[in-house]
């Protein structure tokens, strides 16, 4: 394996990042200092959140799925139990849906608002982008068959303007969604990249979906590993990411520098952290195991190195800056500040993960990163959020290129 495709690996993230969290125990980074007494109040607190939001501890995994719940009411089960077709075309769609989502997520802003046209409720941040993105779904803006709205296809992916995604997300002038135009040209992206890899995305239908056929192509013994599925979402998707570091004519995505790491060859300073791959990795593990597929290796996943996680670290105090004035700027997704903060984030909720584990007697099988996620780090970063911010926004401000967080 060349270095190029080590650094889009999980092997890679939290190799990379423990590199900066070891500069971090020396205390030789310059942004931040860690504070590893207030490690086991914060477990504590992650583990209050997770018996309340799971009190029986069966927790699924931090998937897209879980925000597709509005009120009680299921909206994914609502467009599946109209499919026609075996579970592997459920599964398809699935794909279709989770992967267009998920790369409509990062951050809205603090101002943008959804109101679902059903239900009426007004929602922001990820679960209005979830609700606004499965409503255009259903409403086929991914399709460019109208006798097949279900489904995410290069054709239609090509043709979105800025105009139709914002008229799909309930964009105004007095309702602004950060980074629409971002949002927007990854879209395109996506789609020519659907168009361009036949053997992930399918001969003649260049379909999302398709790459769930793909990786049955990977299934030994009926089982799946996860770094299967991440490998085709970091490789397939990989130049759809605008502007990034690349190696040996590979765009490297979520990938970014810190002078911490030092190695010797061209990728001296790469720290990956390929958010976004993990999350669709995570939602991609319900829908093959519903088409009868075991996916096994969920205990190489890192936490998502993203503002609610890193925001948990800081609001909690476990992570302090150590100047005045980190939390007033505006950054961007490359500053060293963001990439220390996300690398800090990856390795720090490993160490809380591992208290938790231990509170709960279960190992990184029983109960890995993507179940800690979301009994779990995310809530309660949210939580702690509230508590200190009446917007709920993250405590450090990053500017949204839509392809990030």
């Amino acid at each position: 394996m060349g270095t190029a495709d080590w650094l889009m690996t999980l092997e890679a993230i939290r190799s990379r990042c423990s590199m900066v969290y070891d500069a971090g125990v020396n205390d030789e980074l310059r942004h931040f200092k860690l504070n590893f007494d207030r490690l086991d109040e914060l477990t504590d607190y992650v583990f209050k959140v997770t018996k309340d939001n799971y009190p029986n501890l069966q927790i699924p995994y931090h998937a897209r799925w879980r925000h597709f719940v509005l009120k009680g009411d299921n909206l994914w089960e609502k467009i599946s139990c109209t499919l026609t077709g075996d579970s592997e075309e459920r599964a398809r769609v699935a794909f279709d849906l989770i992967i267009t989502s998920v790369l409509l997520d990062a951050g809205a802003g603090e101002h943008w608002q959804y109101q679902d046209p059903e239900s009426g409720v007004i929602l922001n941040r990820s679960e209005g982008l979830a609700v606004a993105s499965i409503n255009a779904f259903k409403k086929g803006l991914f399709s460019s068959d109208p006798k097949q709205p279900f489904r995410a296809d290069a054709a239609a992916l090509q043709s979105i303007t800025i105009d139709s995604l914002g008229a799909a997300f309930q964009v105004t002038s007095s309702n602004q969604l950060a980074s629409l135009d971002g949002r927007s040209k990854l879209m395109n992206e996506l789609g020519a990249v659907i168009r361009e890899q036949p053997k992930l995305f399918g001969q003649t239908n260049h379909r999302i979906g398709c790459l769930f056929d793909y990786l049955k192509t990977q299934v030994i013994d009926n089982k799946l590993d996860v770094q299967k599925i991440f490998s085709a979402i970091t490789h397939g998707l990989g130049e759809i990411w605008p502007g990034r570091l690349s190696l040996d004519g590979i765009n490297l995505g979520d990938t970014w520098h810190h002078s911490a790491v030092c190695v010797n060859g061209p990728s001296n300073r790469f720290v990956p952290l390929h958010k976004l791959s993990q999350w669709i990795t995570f939602s991609l593990i319900e829908p093959l195991e519903e088409a009868g597929i075991e996916v096994v290796g969920s205990e190489h996943f890192t936490a998502l190195a993203e503002y609610r996680n890193g925001g948990l670290l800081l609001d909690s105090g476990v992570l302090s800056p150590k100047y005045n004035g980190i939390t007033n700027k505006i950054y961007l997704p490359g500053d060293e500040v963001i990439v220390e903060w996300r690398a800090l984030t990856v390795i720090l909720i490993d160490k809380v993960a591992e208290r938790l584990r231990s509170i709960l007697n279960l190992d990184a099988k029983t109960l890995p990163l993507a179940k800690v996620l979301e009994g779990g780090t995310w809530s309660a970063g949210r939580k702690i959020a509230l508590s200190k911010r009446s917007s709920g926004g993250t405590p450090i401000q990053i500017l949204s290129d839509g392809s990030v967080f």
